[in-house]
């Protein structure tokens, strides 16, 4: 959530700093680009917290949250590199794409232990 509202005050700073009022989402460059990174990733978070959620409960936590610690940093990079450039964010969004797929791994991985093998 932290990660949500830091994004959030960026697209603030940005309106500010660029002088587009709400509800206008173009303008300056930067300013879109800070926008649409946060909507892109406030757009995975609800399913990265569904993966982490059951991944955590049905696999392991600790590696779950090790996981999760990788992705929300993943997210950051992707965040800044997306604000300054739109290249910048391809390798954190490949990368961060990769860590939810070894959550899905993990989260199946963990339903089927629990709920096929006694």
């Amino acid at each position: 959530v932290l990660f949500l509202a830091y994004f959030a005050m960026q697209v603030i700073y940005a309106r500010r700093k660029y002088k587009i009022s709400p509800p206008e989402t173009t303008g300056h460059p930067e300013f879109e680009r800070t926008f649409r990174a946060q909507a892109n990733c406030s757009e995975y978070f609800p399913i990265f917290i569904s993966l982490l959620w059951v991944a955590g409960i049905f696999f392991h936590q600790g590696v779950t949250a090790a996981c999760g610690l990788l992705y929300l940093y993943t997210r950051l990079k992707y965040f800044q590199g997306y604000a300054v450039a739109a290249q910048g964010r391809l390798g954190p969004l490949y990368a961060s794409a990769w860590l939810l797929w070894v959550l899905v791994g993990l989260a199946l991985a963990g339903l089927l232990a629990h709920f096929l093998w006694p």
